[in-house]
């Protein structure tokens, strides 16, 4: 959608921060609607690197709208592509995604895992087998008065049934969307620059990977940084020598994640985006987050000098974001930037 499409009233054009004359968005502020209908209005190649996390389709509240795993495929694919013509040419798109994705998936087949470790039954499924052979009439309620055990039990014992929910509950899938995302991008106009993996603690407080099964904490996330062509500057001096050994050449950035979500479901902590524009940007760039949230990345960009631009379609995280920023610009300055 290209923004002369849309019709601004003023209400609107408050509310947004688009200027009526021109329809673009006015830097340093966190405007208010949905990205794919915003992003058009921002200044052709006029961002020097736009860093977000998108919603990652887990089923947290705030991505209710995504109804299934191909609407949230249709907005990643629309977003990435609309950021090519406002990024400018030697510059860097940088998606940060767990590359594995959990949702539940009503196509997978319904299966309850066994796990023996918790069952409250010492029945097996080869003592329901043999019970089921001596008296082959009898029906799942006689087989459980024989066993000395639930019907419940038996019919998990035979067929992985959990009735009380897993026999109805979508199974979960688990889906790898590095590729995807590479697609997007390429397909935008964008090449892979690098990608960076942000390692995190292992019981996080977002984590919603469950202990029960063989799958593994979900410890990491990356960084996938995209490449608009065009000349790209590169500067080792915007880095001291410890910040390039420690983490500006180093393909693994360990970053405490954040310890309390009781304002919104999926923070980032601020040295993720931090790190991203003190090492691709320079002071008086300007910054984009299209799933601004609740004001992370803008933040990251006032504490390294640079503009920054916000889009968030959650009114309510709107104003949690401006809260937040409000106590970041009041805090003391210190050799040019703020205190860290």
């Amino acid at each position: 959608m290209s923004c002369d499409t849309i019709v601004f009233s003023d209400d609107m054009a408050a509310a947004t921060g688009v200027s009526h004359a021109h329809k673009t968005l006015a830097i340093n502020e966190i405007h208010h609607g949905d990205c794919r209908d915003l992003l058009p209005c921002i200044e052709k190649d006029s961002i020097t690197c736009s860093v977000w996390s998108p919603p990652y389709f887990l089923g947290k509240q705030y991505e209710a709208y995504l109804r299934s795993f191909e609407e949230w495929q249709e907005l990643m694919s629309t977003v990435i592509r609309l950021h090519f013509d406002i990024i400018k040419p030697g510059a860097f798109l940088v998606v940060n995604i767990a590359d594995i994705l959990c949702f539940n998936d009503p196509d997978m087949p319904r299966i309850q895992a066994e796990n023996i470790d918790r069952r409250r039954s010492s029945i097996t499924r080869e003592d329901v087998l043999k019970a089921k052979a001596k008296y082959p009439n009898y029906n799942r309620n006689e087989l459980a008065a024989v066993l000395g055990c639930s019907e419940q039990t038996v019919d998990r014992r035979l067929n992985g049934n959990n009735i009380r929910g897993g026999k109805y509950a979508a199974q979960t899938r688990v889906k790898i969307v590095g590729g995807l995302v590479e697609e997007w991008g390429t397909q935008a106009g964008f090449y892979l620059y690098d990608r960076r993996i942000w390692m995190k603690d292992a019981a996080w407080e977002n984590s919603k990977w469950s202990t029960l099964s063989y799958r593994a904490v979900d410890e990491f996330e990356y960084l996938y940084i995209f490449w608009k062509p065009g000349i790209t500057t590169v500067s080792r001096d915007k880095l001291s020598s410890q910040e390039w050994s420690e983490w500006g050449s180093r393909a693994v950035w360990q970053i405490p994640s954040v310890r309390a979500n009781d304002d919104h479901e999926a923070k980032f902590p601020v040295e993720l985006p931090r790190r991203v524009i003190e090492l691709l940007t320079s002071p008086g760039d300007t910054v984009l987050d299209p799933f601004m949230g609740s004001g992370t990345t803008a933040e990251a960009a006032i504490i390294e000098g640079r503009n920054y631009i916000g889009i968030e379609k959650s009114a309510e995280y709107v104003k949690l974001a401006h809260k937040r920023l409000q106590k970041v610009v009041s805090r003391p300055m210190q050799m040019g930037l703020l205190d860290r």
